[in-house]
């Protein structure tokens, strides 16, 4: 009986060890610098994948369209508070990702984002939107 009782605490125990394991391995495709954005998001989001740098190594593939940011000039801010309302004179960004399985090149997830902030942190902010909500489609797939 005491064994029995070994064996299943054993077996439970290794469980999460072995559900860890199984983390899918994704490969992000070069975009200009911002698979690093991605890549320090999906870290700092908790997504749960492992990263691959070998794309043979992967099960899947992220892959960012190029990152469209949108300045306006000093003048231009200055003029439109001037004359109309100095709200929504910040830089703007957007990028759209996809999540392809490569075995079958089945696009299993897509998301766009729009991101309304000044300066670099568009790429920042639009990287951890996008590591959010991948995670929650992979943690609920």
């Amino acid at each position: 009986m005491k064994k029995t009782g070994l064996l299943l605490t054993l077996l439970v125990a290794s469980l999460p060890s072995v559900a860890q394991t199984q983390r899918p391995a994704v490969y992000i495709a070069p975009q200009n610098g911002f698979e690093t954005y991605l890549g320090a998001a999906m870290a700092k989001k908790g997504v749960p994948i492992d990263i691959v740098m070998d794309q043979t190594k992967a099960a899947y593939l992220l892959k960012a369209a190029p990152v469209e940011v949108k300045q306006e000039s000093t003048g231009a801010k200055i003029t439109r508070c001037l004359f109309a309302s100095c709200a929504g004179i910040e830089d703007k960004g957007s990028v759209s990702v996809q999540y392809i399985e490569i075995s079958s090149s089945k696009m299993l997830w897509a998301y766009s984002v729009n991101k309304q902030r000044g300066g670099n942190k568009n790429q920042q902010s639009m990287a951890e939107a996008v590591a959010k909500h991948l995670k929650d489609f992979i943690e609920h797939k």
